[in-house]
């Protein structure tokens, strides 16, 4: 291997910067053209402007098409990672489409969409960070969508932007005042939760809590880089991943894992950072992250896992995240929920939900976004009594819109099955 692109040590981990060169040539060369990847892509099935994701990667590296063929296409590709999950030959396409995406970005100008879309968390710090911030941003989200602002902006007028909590998970996290344990975990509540969803954080605290276990947050841990990259940020992701790995060895060294409940912060986290940036020290940190209910399954696995006291016997459909089938675990939820809670849970095979992250937001791809979310939408409209479940936060949003039906994190139905118990303070 060059020099220029070995693999970083503890001693420079982090200090480099990043070269997309070398993970280029490897992963491309390694394609043999054979368009599984094309025929399986639910963009290429949903809207024939899309050449495919072989030709907008391996393909435009090894042959350099036009750049007026490639802007035409590059912004399709939803990074749903279909492409990897069929690949024969094992080729990371995706990931080769995302550094193209980042290259192209290099000599040309982001859209303002661009930068509000993909950096979540850095407008919420900043609204937070006044009084009534979450009352004001929803209020200006509000006005800017039906005055045509955002959608100028590129935004589709139709959607709207998910709403900001009163309260941060970190803070009703203080407010709980746990009591403390001798098993723990670090929460990466990712962005979503900490100042959308801070429920689904707390869900699993509830979890955990009755598992014996203290829920740590990590206030030097920031956004997990995954729609930095669909936006073709790449140096910045490449930062984020540095800080969020030097974190993730710190709690390794201290034998105490990090769990995270979105299934797109847990893959960046595990594979992508370090499939990206060729990097093994994130690959180590990735050893010792877990996808929540990965989590629940190792207890259960060592026989550490506390049966909920109650139990429930409603059917679920369970929409899996495309993020979560790429990880390689299964589906633990479902059997978390049927073996100990009780539940028929059955998994809707429909494919990706279109939603991908900002992409169901974008003026130019909302319509592909839920062209590939229908199948998956009339299944769930089957069984209108059913409760709909799913991990990803944005696999829920696209539901809620495209099927009209209210969407939970399954973690939020096992916190339901758990019964508040007084502590043990000796605990």
């Amino acid at each position: 291997m060059d020099n220029q692109h070995e693999r970083s040590t503890s001693e420079d981990f982090g200090k480099r910067e990043y070269s997309a060169s070398y993970a280029f040539s490897q992963m491309a060369d390694a394609c043999i053209a054979c368009a599984g990847c094309t025929a399986s892509c639910p963009v290429t099935n949903a809207d024939g402007e899309y050449v495919g994701p072989k030709l907008i990667g391996p393909a435009q590296h090894r042959f350099a098409f036009a750049e007026e063929d490639l802007e035409k296409t590059l912004k399709y590709c939803t990074n749903c990672k279909t492409c990897d999950r069929t690949c024969s030959a094992g080729v990371k396409v995706s990931t080769i489409n995302m550094l193209t995406r980042g290259k192209y970005y290099d000599s040309h100008p982001h859209k303002v969409r661009d930068m509000m879309l993909s950096n979540h968390s850095l407008a919420s710090h900043v609204f937070r960070s006044i009084p009534f911030g979450s009352k004001i941003a929803n209020f200006t989200l509000k006005i800017a969508r039906y005055c045509g602002i955002l959608n100028m902006l590129g935004v589709t007028r139709n959607r709207k932007l998910p709403s900001y909590s009163a309260d941060s998970f970190v803070d009703m996290l203080l407010d709980l005042d746990q009591t403390p344990k001798n098993k723990k975990v670090v929460l990466f509540q990712g962005c979503f939760i900490e100042h959308n969803a801070p429920k689904v954080g707390m869900a699993f605290v509830k979890v955990m809590e009755a598992n014996g276990y203290e829920v740590l947050r990590d206030e030097k841990f920031v956004c997990c880089g995954s729609p930095l990259v669909s936006a073709g940020y790449i140096e910045k992701a490449w930062e984020n991943s540095v800080i969020n790995a030097k974190r993730i060895l710190y709690w390794q060294r201290k034998k105490i894992p990090v769990v995270a409940c979105c299934t797109s912060c847990s893959l960046m986290l595990k594979e992508e950072a370090g499939e990206l940036f060729d990097d093994e020290l994130l690959f180590q940190a990735g050893t010792n992250v877990y996808d929540a209910f990965e989590f629940l399954k190792k207890l259960k696995q060592n026989g550490e896992l506390v049966s909920p006291s109650k139990k429930s016997e409603e059917t679920l459909l369970y929409h899996v995240p495309c993020h979560l089938l790429s990880q390689g675990i299964g589906t633990p939820a479902k059997e978390i929920l049927e073996n100990e809670g009780g539940s028929k849970v059955k998994v809707l095979n429909t494919g990706c939900c279109g939603m991908a992250g900002s992409y169901g937001f974008q003026s130019e791809t909302a319509k592909i976004s839920l062209k590939i979310g229908e199948d998956l939408f009339n299944r769930i409209n089957e069984e209108p009594e059913a409760s709909v479940i799913s991990d990803c936060a944005t696999c829920r949003m696209q539901i809620e819109y495209g099927a009209k039906r209210k969407t939970l994190h399954p973690i939020e139905i096992l916190a339901d099955l758990y019964e508040k118990k007084e502590e043990n303070p000796s605990t």
